[in-house]
């Protein structure tokens, strides 16, 4: 036998997904995250497979793993002590960042602290001007002062971050080698290693920020190398990316910057493989697990991608899955304001206590409670038995909001339901808004161990009409990254005219080309076929940021530059809506993505029936304000062709579906629920 395994590591659950290569079968697991013991949960996972399915640690030929270690570590501000070396002069570069409000509508708002603050961030002598060549050369006094200051402030590590290294790498490499044989306990890492892109805050921040996170991934990284060895697994482990790929886990100890996003990324893959399996042009995602909810937009089955993504309350600019936290999960606490309003989140109860009906310590009332108190949740076992679900407990949480609020426990939990649901209606609105879309012209996908019990709920405030719930949706990001390619980006800043590219477009995309080419072959092992995207960021001359736009490798080597301004004239005709062609044309950064394709599943299809299908009960539940009664019904027994009339409850292992009144739902040839309403 031969298993393909992914694993994604949330705040309340850890979920697997094995795909059986010789018999195309999916097996799916959750077992609860260890937030104390990270790793552990994978351990535990590869145990509860072994003992469930039969799937032996020494049968695992691929072995891909999506992680929170990065995003926690700045969130929780428990990365190392971190300095910074700037040019000099350019010590503020991280307090100056880019003048923005955080919240332009809170004249009181206020920027985060720096993840450097002002006392560890030293300036080094010598200078390299914008078109590259050396102005000044390196002070090597100013290094070492700069080495006793770290010393003196108890640094553990440096970023050397130097103005215009993105043009010439020399100064911050002869920064590093100084600090490494003066300083050699100390780590050091170069932005222009990380990502060498122009604008000197976007490329400093990024490099600070996984400078500030490199000791605890790699260090987590190591300890997961060393567990799946013990356990017996062969396979060497993969890293999920942010820009939706893989690495191997040994580059990400050195390359963490790329697999930040990872456990997000992962689930916009598994999303974008289930929006082209049932013909879903345009696709809403939203993942709801345990402690938060993240939308992205899916466009012809393809994700959607861009840079400046959010690490807690700091940018990364390297390319990344568009995916944005938009609201509470299924622990998020509900809690009374001294307004005596009703407030959801952002606490959660996570894996322990977890919500109360779980029944391990919890005694605050929980999104989970609230189904539970109206009937959707306590009728089988959630989590694979990871939890037995008490409604007496939830009664008992929720009725002290109750009391708060002078209403009645079903009531109660009903506006629970509704406080969770406006907020996520109002942030995904915000959404909607600032890329012209209209949801009517969506399909909502959702997945997560509590997106399928808010689906319903979500799209009838937007007004969709159709509702896609996965067959395995508590583990899609899982399935995700069993899914995802071996896949890397690659960038260069050139800052040309594009009258006078034709030797800097064939020169830079060549060392492009030929570094991308060997990090696939010698760093991946990769022996496939690759594949290679050509982008590049251009403008207009005097605009001051640049559209990313397809190039085809023709252009490039013919030198033909009438397509290349035909192309981007188009693009910034299709953004704004309107195109200069008059105007002059320059070429900011060179950018290329290569693609290792990685073996995509051949699915099993389910057998088809005609006869509609049998609830295996009847259930009360309540919501709108009034009691229903809804059917029962086992997923696993599902067929394809099938249908099922709301309101009703499906159930399975690693979630619950609510289907509400006046919604339908199909059966697709691959257990898909295909909701309409």
């Amino acid at each position: 036998m031969s298993y393909r395994i992914g694993v994604d590591i949330g705040g309340t659950f850890t979920d697997f997904c094995a795909f059986d290569e010789v018999s195309r079968a999916v097996h799916t697991l959750k077992v609860l995250s260890t937030p104390d013991r990270p790793g552990q949960e994978v351990v535990h996972g590869l145990s509860a497979l072994n003992e469930r399915y039969g799937i032996a640690p020494e049968d695992v030929s691929y072995f891909t793993h999506g992680t929170t270690v990065g995003v926690n570590t700045v969130i929780q501000r428990k990365g190392v002590n971190l300095c910074l070396f700037t040019t000099k002069n350019f010590e503020d570069v991280l307090e100056v960042a880019r003048l923005k409000m955080p919240d332009p509508y809170d004249l009181f708002s206020r920027r985060p602290v720096p993840l450097v603050t002002k006392e560890k961030v030293f300036q080094i002598g010598g200078r390299i001007l914008a078109d590259g060549s050396e102005d000044e050369p390196v002070d090597e006094a100013s290094v070492r002062v700069a080495i006793a200051g770290v010393r003196a402030v108890g640094g553990e590590a440096i970023v050397v971050a130097l103005l215009h290294a993105y043009r010439n790498a020399d100064h911050e490499h002869h920064v590093r080698d100084i600090v490494q044989a003066e300083a050699p306990d100390l780590a050091v890492i170069c932005a222009c290693d990380v990502w060498p892109v122009i604008r000197e805050y976007e490329r400093t921040v990024t490099a600070v920020v996984a400078g500030y996170v490199q000791p605890r991934v790699a260090d987590y990284l190591t300890a997961l190398e060393d567990s799946l060895a013990g356990a017996g697994v062969p396979a060497q482990p993969m890293i999920t990316k942010s820009n939706g790929g893989v690495m191997s886990a040994a580059l990400g100890k050195t390359q963490c910057a790329q697999m930040l996003l990872s456990g997000t990324a992962a689930g916009v893959i598994g999303a974008s493989y289930v929006a082209r399996m049932t013909q879903s042009a345009n696709t809403m995602s939203i993942d709801v697990g345990g402690t938060s909810a993240d939308v992205a937009f899916i466009r012809d089955g393809a994700p959607q991608y861009g840079v400046g993504e959010m690490i807690g309350e700091f940018p990364i600019h390297i390319p990344t899955v568009s995916v944005t936290s938009i609201g509470e999960g299924g622990g998020s606490i509900a809690w009374v304001d001294g307004q005596g309003v009703l407030k959801v989140g952002p606490e959660s109860a996570g894996s322990h206590p977890g919500p109360a009906c779980y029944g391990k310590g919890g005694t605050r009332a929980a999104i989970t409670d609230a189904f539970c108190v109206c009937g959707f949740l306590g009728q089988a076992e959630l989590g694979y038995n990871a939890v037995n679900v008490d409604t007496e407990l939830a009664r008992r949480a929720v009725g002290e909001i109750a009391e708060q609020l002078g209403l009645g426990v079903q009531e109660t939990a009903e506006a629970i339901i509704q406080v969770a649901v406006s907020g996520m209606y109002l942030e995904i609105s915000k959404l909607l808004s600032r890329y012209g879309i209209d949801p009517r012209e969506f399909t909502l996908q959702a997945f997560g161990g509590a997106g399928p019990m808010l689906s319903c709920f979500v799209a009838r405030e937007l007004g969709m009409q159709r509702v896609v719930v996965p067959m395995t949706p508590g583990v899609l990001s899982a399935f995700g990254g069993l899914i995802a390619d071996i896949k890397n980006d690659f960038i260069k800043t050139v800052y040309c005219d594009l009258d006078t590219a034709t030797d800097v477009l064939r020169v830079g995309y060549g060392k492009l080309r030929k570094a991308a080419t060997t990090w696939l072959r010698d760093d991946q092992s990769f022996e496939g076929e690759a594949t290679l995207l050509y982008t590049a960021d251009i403008r207009y001359r005097g605009q001051s940021f640049e559209i990313e736009t397809i190039l085809q490798e023709s252009w490039i080597e013919d030198g033909n530059l009438a397509e290349i301004a035909a192309a981007f004239h188009a693009e910034h005709a299709r953004v704004y809506d309107h195109a200069d062609e008059e105007a002059p044309v320059q070429i900011i950064n060179l950018r290329l993505v290569i693609v290792g394709a990685a073996p995509e599943p051949e699915l099993n299809q389910l057998e088809t029936s005609s006869v509609k299908p049998a609830p295996i009960g009847e259930i009360d539940v309540f919501y709108d304000g009034a009691a229903h009664k809804a059917g029962l019904y086992d997923r696993a027994s599902l067929l394809a062709g099938q249908s099922i009339e709301g309101p009703a409850v499906v159930q399975q292992d690693d979630c619950t579906t609510c289907i509400l009144g006046g919604y339908n739902a199909e059966i697709d040839p691959y257990g898909n629920l295909l909701i309409s309403g």
